[in-house]
């Protein structure tokens, strides 16, 4: 069986240590995209709320 070159070891730790980093960004993402739409929601609700009471 033929050893793997050292460069290859560097190359898959670069990769994987990558590979987290745009995990955590994706989830991130995902947290910031939940909360962008739930304020989005409360404002709707609430400028429709104030529209419908006329005094």
């Amino acid at each position: 069986m033929k050893r793997f070159p050292y460069w290859f070891f560097l190359c898959l730790v670069f990769f994987l240590s990558s590979c987290e980093v745009i995990g955590g960004i994706f989830k991130a993402g995902v947290w910031t995209g939940i909360f962008a739409v739930a304020v989005v929601a409360g404002l709707i609700i609430y400028l429709v709320s104030r529209g419908g009471k006329r005094d």
